[in-house]
């Protein structure tokens, strides 16, 4: 108690000491200075960050960027050659349908009750009277 006691009483003492112009000057010079490790490290962190940012800003835009239109390019390719694959094929309607594909037990609760969810017109064909 006692020992609280006296810190109460000597902080303003304190703090009027700290605020006096000698300490001040003293303990801004310490801060300013470049011959603290802190500030050396700091301008170190400073500068490897700068470098690094550099770094990933070129990889993004000479690597990245040239990759993802090679990419893009590649899949419009792809895709194309797909539709042209279907193309050869004979039409939906005289396709045969097999009784494994397009299984219902009961209807579906929206549009006809035939069609899923995802049913593609394009894509998809069901004839419930041509299985074989």
């Amino acid at each position: 108690m006692v020992f609280q006691r006296q810190i109460l009483r000597a902080t303003p003492r304190l703090a009027a000491q700290l605020r006096a112009p000698a300490v001040r000057n003293t303990i801004q010079r310490r801060l300013a200075s470049t011959e603290n490790q802190f500030i050396k490290e700091r301008e170190a962190v400073k500068h490897h960050a700068a470098g690094t940012t550099e770094l990933w800003r070129k990889i993004s835009i000479y690597t990245v960027l040239p990759c993802l239109i090679l990419a893009g390019a590649n899949a419009y390719n792809l895709w194309t050659e797909h539709w042209e694959h279907w193309s050869h094929l004979p039409p939906l309607e005289e396709r045969v349908e097999y009784p494994y594909q397009n299984i219902r037990t009961k209807n579906f609760p929206w549009g006809n009750g035939d069609e899923t969810l995802f049913w593609n017109k394009d894509v998809n064909y069901h004839n419930k009277d041509k299985t074989t």
